[in-house]
């Protein structure tokens, strides 16, 4: 029997939720024009986040796997993706992505978790398309507070996108959650 998805705006991180019988966040669905700056430029474009990312924050990214789940077609995981040198967070995330349209070293090095989707697709010189499909806002739980480094009760943004290939197979399904952005 499948798993029901209690709300779609948050597919894949809600399967994450549902394994450990954790409540999802409330979210909301918004226009990305509605979103505030500077979150609405981060977000709401057909790009993918990690180059756009780096160009804002002027540093590269690594990532850190909190879970992930692996068969041999599928590879599912939460990350935080963090400034390197300064660690900070400034992204939080769930991504599905189907092994089997990648090629073999690109398989390898997604499975080996050190480094974002993004970044891979870049090196490896993968043509794909990005097809962000709704923007949201979310009260975020305390844990993703915590992958955040975040304490209080703030409103975040976030977007689910898909990847796919020059053929139209999916890469990637992705929700991505940005943190407040700190005053430099």
């Amino acid at each position: 029997m499948a798993k029901k998805i209690v709300n779609p705006l948050l597919e894949p991180l809600a399967v994450f939720y549902a394994r450990v019988k954790r409540v999802l966040p409330k979210a909301e669905q918004v226009d990305g024009e509605a979103i505030p700056q500077p979150h609405r430029r981060l977000l709401a474009h057909k790009g993918d986040m990690t180059p756009t990312l780096e160009a804002f924050h002027g540093k590269t990214i690594h990532l850190k796997v909190i879970e992930c789940n692996k068969d041999c077609h599928r590879y599912e995981r939460q990350v935080v993706l963090l400034l390197d040198g300064s660690e900070r967070p400034v992204e939080f995330g769930a991504i599905r992505i189907h092994l089997e349209n990648f090629p073999e070293a690109a398989r390898e090095a997604i499975v080996e978790g050190h480094r974002p989707l993004g970044t891979i697709l870049a090196r490896r010189k993968i043509a794909h398309h990005s097809r962000p499909s709704a923007y949201f806002r979310i009260q975020p739980d305390d844990f993703i507070r915590s992958a955040l480094g975040l304490s209080g009760h703030q409103v975040l943004y976030g977007r689910r996108n898909t990847l796919t290939n020059g053929e139209g197979r999916v890469l990637a399904e992705i929700v991505e959650i940005l943190p407040p952005e700190r005053e430099a």
